[in-house]
């Protein structure tokens, strides 16, 4: 049976891909800061729950220590803080790069590490239009998925001769 992780699981995009995933056959496992909010999503998939933290390093790391045969990976986490530029907390910045593109890129490395000696695998990471054009009061959302976006661009380039497609969907 084939399988998908899911990294930053809720009840939008990323519940739509888990229910069409486990409707294809894939195994599901979940991952997120709040599983308790998994549960619906959880019973109606069949899916495994994984409490983790997308920005820290130590958690991505255990979490494909678990579920790292996935031959579908798709990181999903978001944070946002916004407001007028002089007035951003510089940490709650710093947060929506950590979730926004950095986790991302953790998640990539480790995803790419199993597939490549494969020759196989898929992994999207979802943007958004602030990674296209950037919004008043939101820079540090536009900033973490502008990066998001260049991040799959380098990968899909990277990857996509050694087997493994990338995408990065809006």
């Amino acid at each position: 049976m084939p399988k998908a992780l899911i990294i930053g699981a809720g009840d939008g995009l990323s519940a739509s891909l888990a229910r069409l995933l486990a409707r294809e056959g894939y195994a599901i496992a979940l991952a997120a800061r709040d599983i308790a909010k998994l549960d619906a999503l959880v019973a109606a998939t069949g899916a495994t729950a994984h409490a983790c933290d997308a920005a820290s390093e130590a958690d991505i790391a255990t979490l494909f220590a678990q579920e790292g045969d996935a031959e579908v990976v798709i990181y999903n986490p978001s944070f946002r803080t916004r407001g007028p530029i002089t007035e951003l907390v510089p940490a709650d910045v710093q947060k929506t790069l950590q979730v926004c593109a950095f986790g991302a890129f953790l998640t990539a490395q480790q995803a790419a590490r199993r597939m490549i000696p494969r020759g196989a695998g898929t992994i999207m990471l979802t943007g958004a239009s602030a990674g296209v054009k950037g919004y008043p009061q939101s820079a540090p959302f536009a900033m973490g998925k502008f990066a998001l976006r260049g991040l799959a661009q380098s990968l899909a380039r990277e990857l996509h001769p050694q087997g493994v497609h990338v995408a990065h969907v809006v």
